[in-house]
């Protein structure tokens, strides 16, 4: 992988990650159109873990109020926290089980260009919920609806943000909030799907630390502008406008791959 290859799928990740249009879609649609076989097991750890950092610092005032509920037995804290392990609990179980299968995707290019028409779909039905959903904690059933949502995203192509913020926004939470329960959620979930990765590093030849430092910083400084970029989408009430874009982008590589 070359350094510019690096930062493109860098950039592709850390905007993809958090907009509502698949972080994991858009990367093998990438890797397709480079002709690049694989970014390397190394690689997406990098750029996953640049994009947790992007997490962590633009809600970082969020995660040290709940650290520092958690550690001082904050009642309020402490559901908040379970709500998050809740909704984590879904993804990680089809992660563990249903492993291959979903690897296999990743090995299938038409994969994500169907999902994305799938992700344009849900994102679409959310124009109306937006308004009305006032909502600011999550029930228990409620976050195991997210979670749910959450797990579908696993296949390349279905957005985890967009699918999980509208799965919260049809069950009554805020905009803003639904925001920030999914990109919440998304820590342990991101950091999850590392740590899976970790018994795979020494079997693959890393790229060189160039290439990695690359891709992780883009991954992070686009992640940051992204999620900012969600919330103020959200706040203007014009969220599903996303969906037209994922309808395009999926039909075009769909359209590429039939005449390649």
């Amino acid at each position: 992988m070359s350094l510019w290859e690096a930062v493109l799928l860098g950039v592709v990740q850390g905007a993809t990650e958090f907009l509502p249009v698949s972080s994991s879609g858009h990367l093998v649609m990438a890797e397709t159109i480079l002709g690049i076989s694989e970014s390397g097991v190394v690689f997406e750890v990098a750029v996953h873990v640049a994009t947790l950092l992007s997490i962590l610092l633009v809600y970082r005032t969020r995660v040290a109020e709940l650290v520092r509920g958690a550690v001082t037995g904050d009642r309020a804290a402490l559901r908040y926290v379970g709500l998050l392990g809740v909704a984590t609990v879904p993804a990680g179980l089809v992660g563990v089980l249903w492993r291959d299968a979903i690897e296999g995707l990743f090995a299938t290019p038409i994969a994500p260009g169907i999902a994305l028409l799938v992700t344009g779909a849900i994102l679409w039905s959310s124009r109306g919920r937006v308004a009305t959903a006032q909502g600011t904690i999550p029930s228990w059933g409620a976050a195991l609806l997210i979670g749910v949502a959450q797990a579908f995203a696993l296949v390349p192509g279905i957005s985890r943000s967009g699918s999980t913020v509208v799965m919260a926004l049809w069950l009554g939470i805020e905009a803003r909030e639904a925001a920030a329960f999914s990109f919440l959620m998304a820590v342990p979930a991101i950091a999850g799907a590392a740590v899976l990765q970790i018994p795979d590093l020494g079997a693959v030849n890393g790229p060189e630390w160039s290439v990695l430092l690359l891709g992780g910083a883009a991954a992070a400084v686009t992640g940051v502008l992204a999620i900012r970029t969600f919330v103020n989408v959200l706040a203007r009430r014009s969220f599903h406008w996303f969906a037209p874009y994922c309808w395009v982008v999926g039909a075009l590589f769909l359209a590429y791959l039939g005449l390649r």
